[in-house]
């Protein structure tokens, strides 16, 4: 059994810094937040990064599922009950989500992610009727919100982790901005979000992960004043007991790791917690419905790394494959 996640974000920001995707001299701010290793840097005063930071840090106090004086943990022993305007308005954002994606990202599927020991570290593979019975409280559309007041039915619990680093990235990012930053980056563990371009100009380079290949990357996506998300199963995963590869991204239909035919999603943006929700949607859905997924709503760009080790990319991005990376790159027709 493996985790993977410390590795691949000093990964992450190694390849940042060799592409220039930090220009050198602004200030920046190291910090641990939702466990993952953060990086905020930006042409502003050091205080400014530390406020945003602050920011964050707020937010997953707010949030944690496992933090007893979190507003989340609350809901969850209580079944719901009154939190801040902000967690309300964190809460909303990530119901429409998944409304959004008619339930492929789902934030009532804390138990099972649960049960599958990935909250914890102890993996475990849930028996197919131990997992049909935590699938019964399975499904966003039973909370209620009104307001700042949560009611969730009797046996669930929910989990925002699955929005709250791209809602805290996109947060961060306005308070940076409506204080006159023009140019920043901002990397909350793989899940980046850029303010304005490089300083010449140019615009951000970010490094898509190989899914396949522990130490690898599969390509370059160029990004200007948006947000860039992927979610994978390398991420975290354990191997069972029958050799198999279990992986975090549940598919809330079968409570079991997805098995959709996408091995990372990766989702650019102008709204970091559309990127975070739909990353995980876009890996449960599979590479079919997620292109017709994309026809419909519109509103975002997409990378898609497949098991048939196939890229799909949509037109509206700039997209460089690396030349190790074994993927046929095919940009989506409009």
């Amino acid at each position: 059994m493996k985790k993977r996640r410390i590795l691949l974000l000093s990964l992450c920001l190694c390849l940042l810094c060799a592409c220039g995707q930090r220009p050198s001299g602004p200030p920046k701010v190291d910090f641990l937040a939702m466990d993952t290793l953060m990086e905020f840097s930006a042409y502003t005063d050091k205080s400014r990064l530390e406020e945003a930071r602050d920011l964050v840090m707020d937010i997953e106090r707010r949030v944690s599922t496992t933090s007893q004086s979190s507003e989340l943990y609350a809901l969850n022993r209580d079944g719901g009950g009154s939190v801040s305007p902000e967690t309300a308005a964190l809460l909303d954002t990530a119901l429409s989500l998944c409304r959004l994606t008619r339930g492929a990202f789902d934030i009532s599927i804390y138990p099972v992610v649960r049960a599958w020991g990935f909250t914890t570290g102890d993996y475990r593979v849930p028996s197919f009727d131990e997992t049909a019975a935590l699938l019964e409280y399975v499904d966003y559309a039973r909370i209620r919100l009104s307001g700042t007041d949560v009611t969730l039915p009797e046996g669930m619990e929910i989990d925002l982790g699955g929005v709250a680093k791209g809602y805290a990235g996109r947060e961060a990012a306005a308070y940076l901005r409506e204080r006159g930053v023009t140019s920043g980056l901002l990397n909350l563990g793989g899940n980046v979000q850029t303010i304005g371009s490089k300083p010449d100009g140019s615009a951000w380079r970010v490094a898509i992960r190989d899914p396949r290949r522990e130490t690898d990357y599969a390509g370059i996506v160029e990004v200007r004043d948006k947000a860039a998300v992927t979610s994978g199963g390398y991420e975290r995963w354990f191997t069972g007991e029958d050799g198999e590869t279990y992986w975090h991204i549940m598919d809330p239909a079968t409570g079991r790791p997805a098995r959709s035919g996408v091995l990372s999603a990766t989702v650019i943006a102008d709204d970091g917690a559309l990127c975070d929700a739909l990353s995980t949607a876009l890996f449960v859905m599979g590479p079919e419905k997620a292109e017709r997924f994309w026809r419909d709503s519109g509103g975002f760009d997409m990378i898609l790394i497949t098991d048939r080790d196939e890229t799909l990319v949509t037109p509206g991005l700039t997209y460089t494959p690396l030349e190790s990376a074994p993927y046929t790159v095919r940009t989506l027709e409009t």
